[in-house]
């Protein structure tokens, strides 16, 4: 405990300086920005930053993606709360209440307190990012073989089944379709090539930057040119600074969803938008005043604000301590870890335990940016809501190419680029998400390689997969997940529980 103190004093120490502390600001108001532009998402940002930090030291590289991370998760709220667009996907539950609550000219209450509840979740998560990650990761030293290949292979079925919810079935074929991309190229144990048809640049394989470019970034630009519709812009004509009465009032609601929030980033690649909704609905299920919900409940837009925000920190508790990306920003951060020569995985608090408690100070110092950018400067950030998206996806789309070219000066990634992109667009417009598609990227190889391997070292039998202790409860997990997902048996588990408690309650 005291060593960890240590650590995270000599954090705050390491980023206390004058280059560190503008890193620092731009970064965060870039983020705001970014996620106040409807269209423009935090992946998207993150992805395309990391092509523009490779002459960075690694510590101020993962300074300033965090920072931009953090603050465009926040900045959805912004345009969530004067257009009800949310300028992120985990902005979508702020719109439920924060426009309603612009709508009755309490606009500048409405994002002070989606400014507080941000904050306030994200400090929840980071206290648990510190007492969790260092227990999780000397746990996840007992792992091996054979808990990787289940544990990969449930971040994609629960990424696959949480983010589609109508319809899991897209989740998983989204996933699917992730693993058959992370086969291509050559594979590890005995280099030999695959799935390439004859194309001497696919024997890398597929580089995971600019696919992700391509299927959040190039894909948003098709989509802005088939719907060019602008939303009129409502001014924040009152106070922005929220009194302490109005947010110690939700203090509980404001601590389980953060705690909620934290909960759902620790589960590979869900997301911000699952915790924000999982923490609305948590919020409206035992509140006093649920008829207010959906009408402008200042309870449910502090709900949604503190439970996307406390994932970030959450998602990157599975992501040090086990190299599984708890969100799909978070599958950017470990591609630029990788690329900054940092490990992250078990042996992380191992080999460079200061890390951990670095990653802590930099969510406490952007903290603290996004609290002052979003109480001081919301009126000049709404003059950037009124650039046309038009005129923005043409930078978008410049910064894309650049950002694809720029990592191995290959024409051919800009290809790839382009063809996730189109990909993109069609799946979403099909309404497949893309979380379990960039998952299943990330994870493939971690499966494919921990798969050959635990048979090669059982010449062959699969039986360790099934017996192992911990093997065998996350196959379980797995199987229980999927079958869950079928309607038929959902609704007879259900009614057989119903069925089960009205008996009890008669005997009663």
């Amino acid at each position: 405990m005291f060593d960890g103190l240590l650590m995270l004093g000599g954090g705050l120490a390491h980023f206390f300086t004058p280059v560190s502390l503008f890193n620092i600001a731009w970064a965060t108001l870039l983020g705001i920005v970014i996620g106040a532009l409807p269209g423009l998402t935090a992946t998207m940002g993150v992805a395309l930053l990391v092509t523009l930090t490779y002459k960075m030291a690694p510590d101020q590289a993962i300074l300033c993606l965090m920072c931009l991370y953090c603050g465009a998760i926040y900045g959805g709220s912004r345009t969530a709360i004067l257009l009800s667009i949310p300028g992120t996907p985990a902005s979508a539950a702020t719109t439920l209440d924060g426009h309603p609550l612009a709508l009755q000219g309490k606009a500048g209450t409405a994002m002070g307190l989606a400014t507080t509840s941000s904050a306030l979740g994200t400090i929840v998560g980071i206290i648990a990012l510190a007492l969790i990650a260092p227990l999780l990761a000397e746990a996840a030293l007992k792992f091996g073989t054979y808990e990787f290949f289940w544990l990969a292979l449930f971040g994609v079925i629960i990424s696959g089944q949480l983010t589609a919810i109508d319809d899991p079935l897209k989740g998983y074929i989204a996933g699917i379709l992730g693993l058959l991309v992370a086969m291509v190229g050559m594979e590890t144990l005995h280099a030999h090539q695959r799935f390439t048809f004859g194309i001497s640049a696919l024997g890398g394989g597929v580089d995971l930057i600019p696919a992700m470019v391509g299927a959040f970034g190039f894909a948003e630009i098709l989509g802005v040119m088939k719907r060019t519709a602008q939303a009129r812009i409502i001014s924040s004509g009152d106070r922005v600074i929220p009194r302490f009465s109005e947010v110690f009032q939700y203090k509980w609601t404001t601590i389980r969803s953060g705690l909620i929030g934290t909960f759902v980033g620790i589960v590979p690649g869900v997301g911000e938008d699952v915790g924000a909704w999982a923490s609305y609905a948590a919020a409206k299920r035992v509140s006093k005043e649920k008829h207010m919900f959906g009408k402008g409940s200042q309870e449910g837009l502090i709900a949604a604000e503190t439970g996307n925000s406390a994932v970030i920190p959450g998602a990157m508790i599975p992501t040090l301590t086990l190299a599984l990306p708890g969100s799909a920003a978070a599958a950017v951060l470990i591609a630029a870890m990788f690329i900054h020569g940092i490990r992250p995985g078990p042996l992380l608090m191992t080999e460079n335990p200061e890390f951990l408690y670095q990653i802590v100070a930099i969510l406490l110092f952007s903290t603290i940016a996004m609290l002052i950018f979003g109480l001081t400067l919301t009126r000049p950030l709404l003059t950037v809501l009124q650039v046309p998206r038009e005129r923005l996806m043409a930078v978008v789309y410049v910064l894309c190419v650049v950002g694809s070219f720029a990592i191995t000066q290959r024409m051919f990634d800009v290809y790839v680029m382009v063809g996730f992109g189109i990909i993109g667009f069609i799946l979403r417009e099909m309404k497949y998400p893309m979380a379990p598609l960039v998952l299943g990227i990330i994870l493939g190889d971690l499966i494919d390689l921990n798969l050959r391997r635990g048979l090669l070292l059982t010449n062959g039998d699969p039986s360790p997969f099934f017996t192992r202790p911990i093997s065998a409860v996350i196959c379980l997990i797995i199987i229980l997940t999927i079958l869950m997902s079928i309607p038929a048996v959902s609704t007879r588990v259900r009614s057989i529980f119903t069925r089960g408690r009205g008996d009890a309650s008669a005997q009663g």
